[in-house]
C-alpha cells in the first residue's frame, strides 16, 4: 500500500488485516518501487497525488517491470477531480481505481476481485 497520508494507510491497513490480508506499506512511490525490487507482491494500492514519485509513474514503471503485478490506484483529487486522475491511472496500466474517501466493502471487494483471477476490472469511479 503506497499512500503519503499516514492515516489513510492506518485506515486501509485496518480494514484489510481483518480480513487476513498481510500487507507492507509505502510512504511515496520512491519507497514503493524499493519495495518492489526487493520482495514479489499480488497486490499494490498506490494513491496518485504523492511526494518524490507521483502515482502515474510508480504505475508506468510496475507496468513495465512486473506487467502480472495487480495496481489498484486511488485519489482524493488535487489540482483537478479525483475521477480525471483515476482515468490517467487506468491509461497506464492500472486494474482498478477507487475515489478517496474509500468505503471499506468497495475496497475489499476490489482486492477480492483482482486476486481472485477475475482479471481487469471496471473504474469503481466511473
Amino acid at each position: 500500500m503506497v499512500d503519503d497520508d499516514e492515516q489513510v494507510r492506518f485506515i486501509l491497513r485496518m480494514a484489510l488485516e481483518r480480513e487476513g490480508y498481510e500487507l507492507e506499506e509505502a510512504v511515496d512511490g520512491k519507497a514503493a518501487m524499493v519495495a518492489l525490487s526487493a520482495r514479489v507482491f499480488d497486490l499494490v494500492i498506490t494513491d496518485i497525488i504523492m511526494p518524490k514519485k507521483e502515482g502515474i509513474q510508480v504505475i508506468k514503471e510496475m507496468r513495465r517491470d512486473h506487467p502480472g503485478l495487480k495496481i489498484i490506484a486511488i485519489s482524493g483529487g488535487g489540482y483537478v477531480s479525483a475521477s480525471k486522475y483515476l482515468v490517467s491511472a487506468t491509461d497506464f496500466g492500472a486494474d482498478l481505481t477507487l475515489s478517496k474517501p474509500i468505503a471499506r466493502a468497495d475496497l475489499l471487494a476490489a482486492v477480492r476481485s483482482l486476486l481472485s483471477g477475475e482479471g481487469k476490472t471496471r473504474s469503481a469511479a466511473e
